[in-house]
């Protein structure tokens, strides 16, 4: 026969489980999901060519831009030219000579600048050429609980 167990045992035991149901993280309730923030890239546009243009309108909503460029297929070696110049579709003027490159090259040039419409004006002589505007977005990642 075993031994009752008194109405001290088991009080104590509800106390003890209640207490490690409060403390230990994995068996609360109300935790809320873990989370992260990170950077995005979203589309603006993109255009490519040989020669000078200006480029179709974009709007930035905040300002914080990335121009990715690629230069390539030189018609005289070292005569190469490529501009890239960021304007405010607002007013026209020119805010930010972003790209000043020569024969072949690539790269990725970031530009900060209030929030509004812009466009770009490409000088280029020589070279066949291409770029990318994208906006910086920040966004929140919830991660799977483990």
């Amino acid at each position: 026969m075993q031994p009752r167990r008194t109405l001290r045992t088991r009080r104590a035991g509800i106390v003890l489980l209640c207490c490690v149901d409060l403390v230990h993280p994995a068996c609360r309730r109300d935790a809320p999901p873990a989370q992260a923030s990170t950077v995005v890239w979203r589309a603006l546009g993109s255009w490519s060519g040989r020669g000078s243009i200006q480029s179709d309108p974009f709007i930035s909503d905040t300002g914080s831009l990335r121009l990715r460029w690629e230069t390539r297929n030189e018609t005289v070696p070292g005569a190469g030219t490529f501009r890239v110049t960021l304007h405010s579709d607002v007013s026209g003027r020119p805010l930010v000579l972003a790209i000043d490159a020569r024969g072949v090259a690539h790269d990725t040039t970031f530009v900060s600048e209030d929030p509004r419409s812009f466009f770009l004006a490409v000088e280029s002589a020589n070279v066949e050429w291409t770029v990318a505007a994208d906006e910086e977005v920040a966004a929140t990642i919830r991660l799977k609980a483990r």
